[in-house]
């Protein structure tokens, strides 16, 4: 626990056996619940991750938001800590955006990536292409926020009742961030980290993903609100 708060820690994997055994050992002994997504993986991830004590869930149908939604109806902690299973993000940085959680007294917490330090982090076409889709959801969203795209966040698991989310893929990023903003009763805030070289494969196509993300965010700002999907996980 941390300061009388259960800490969940969610990962989606697919192929991370390199990066996930690095974040692991690196997590701090205050985290009461490791949750590792593995998406369909097709080397050893699992293993990996269970052999240090991760609690691993298998998604089949592949796709960074689906891998989520998983996660997150499995969690039971107080609060929500994500992050990728590349090593790309800090875990020994929980405690620090813990604190930080705490002492701006929000309900979610960004995790920016900007200014990137390490120059082999990301290219510039990812940095590019991040600040137009942080700079399109600024304008459709009326608030500013630095990294739309970051997957390193800190939340109240309570607020995820009120979430509706829909995209199974990697738009969930802004999509998740987006719910927040939209929610008078939320309160967000963002704060910059470390971000590193991920170890292991690259997944992202950054022209691919980046017109979906972007569409998907003209698409999610004008369509009519429908009923909440729960995520909580089904009662027997």
């Amino acid at each position: 626990m941390y300061k009388g708060l259960r800490i969940t820690v969610i990962i989606p994997c697919l192929n991370e056996e390199q990066g996930i055994e690095q974040v692991l050992r690196r997590m701090p002994d205050f985290v009461d619940e490791r949750i590792v997504v593995d998406n369909n993986s097709t080397d050893r991830t699992a293993d990996v991750a269970e052999s240090l004590g991760a609690f691993v869930i298998r998604e089949q149908v592949r796709g960074y938001g689906r891998a989520y939604k998983k996660g997150f109806a499995h969690a039971t902690g107080d609060v929500i800590v994500t992050l990728d299973g590349d090593h790309s993000y800090p875990p020994d940085a929980i405690s620090y955006l813990l604190e930080a959680f705490l002492h701006l007294e929000v309900d979610f917490l960004n995790a920016s990536r900007f200014p990137v330090r390490d120059r082999r982090a990301m290219s510039f076409k990812h940095k590019f292409g991040n600040f137009v889709l942080s700079i399109a959801m600024s304008l459709l969203y009326f608030r500013w926020v630095r990294d739309s795209q970051s997957g390193m966040w800190v939340f109240r698991r309570s607020i995820l009742k009120d979430m509706r989310l829909d995209s199974d893929g990697m738009a969930f990023s802004e999509e998740i961030k987006i719910e927040a903003l939209k929610n008078s009763r939320v309160r967000f805030a963002e704060i910059s980290i470390q971000y590193s070289s991920r170890l292991g494969e690259i997944k992202l196509n950054p022209w691919r993903d980046g017109i979906h993300n972007l569409m998907f965010l003209v698409k999610k700002r004008f369509q009519p609100r429908r009923e909440l999907r729960s995520t909580e996980p089904p009662h027997a």
